[in-house]
């Protein structure tokens, strides 16, 4: 019943003009300041690992100013549901070539780091371009909450999502049958599939399955990165040109060009990088943990 009543009160505040949105999240991300010690913790460290060179005030303030962001992507995660397309189309803008996916003939990888606009960027793949998308998305354990999820992302019949927990098999018969690969590639999943390479100088578990995967499908990859605009001004999401030069034959190296991408994404917006996720969980065997 909770979850109902929630998912109601997202879809009744999705009918609000944005900038009203936008100022309800960024009271809900003070809140969550205040009330979400555990977080505010995370992101502090994680800001204090990655940005040595800021005094500790200057990083506070960067936190505080993250989870007024961080409250806006989740109170406005209903608009990404529920808002009718023509909405949608009015505030996301796009940049660069959205349409590459839809014209290429081999598939195509988009790399999609966590940044707070991560699902208007799956928006735009799906209303700025016909391709079918395929991505692999965290299963929630309220099963209401997770139909809601599912339902919302995939309104646009653009393509499937399928469940971290899943065997990737079903994803790789998507992308062999022309689905383009929504990838989310810098988040710690652990050790397994996985390399310590540097992020902003701190070894980090990285996946390297990106890089495996789009050379054994031979695709193209295609960074894309999204960002929430101040106000009602909407979205943007950026389409970057394609790696000429990725992948090699060398997973590792690979893992280290798409760390120091992100850490260059990440100094352009620092402020609507994830950082409450414990992006540096997982040590080397015998380090102890740095949260």
């Amino acid at each position: 019943m909770a979850s109902r009543l929630l998912l109601r009160l997202i879809w009744l505040i999705a009918r609000l003009p944005l900038r009203v949105q936008a100022a309800l999240g960024r009271g809900l991300g003070r809140m969550f300041w205040w009330f979400g010690r555990s977080r505010r913790r995370v992101a502090l460290r994680n800001l204090e690992l990655c940005l040595p060179e800021m005094a500790p005030a200057e990083r506070e303030a960067l936190a505080r100013e993250h989870f007024c962001w961080l409250g806006r992507s989740l109170l406005e995660r209903g608009l990404l549901w529920y808002a009718p397309v023509e909405r949608l189309r009015s505030l996301i803008r796009v940049e660069g070539d959205v349409g590459l996916a839809e014209r290429s003939e081999r598939p195509v990888m988009w790399l999609v780091p966590h940044f707070l606009a991560l699902d208007v960027a799956g928006v735009a793949t799906q209303i700025f371009q016909k391709r079918k998308v395929g991505s692999i998305y965290q299963q929630q354990s309220d099963p209401v909450f997770d139909a809601a999820m599912r339902a919302g992302r995939l309104r646009f019949d653009g393509g499937e999502i399928f469940p971290r927990s899943d065997r990737a098999l079903p994803l790789v018969r998507a992308i062999k049958r022309g689905y383009a690969f929504f990838n989310l590639p810098d988040m710690d999943f652990g050790a397994r599939d996985a390399a310590f390479v540097p992020f902003f100088g701190v070894d980090a578990a990285t996946l390297l399955a990106p890089s495996k995967m789009a050379r054994s499908l031979n695709m193209v990859v295609q960074p894309v990165v999204g960002e929430l605009l101040p106000g009602g001004d909407g979205y943007l999401v950026r389409f970057l040109e394609p790696w000429p030069d990725w992948p090699t034959d060398a997973p590792l190296a690979d893992a280290r060009a798409m760390n120091a991408w992100i850490e260059t994404e990440i100094r352009r917006n620092p402020a609507q990088y994830l950082w409450v996720h414990k992006r540096f969980k997982t040590r080397p065997e015998g380090e102890a943990s740095l949260y």
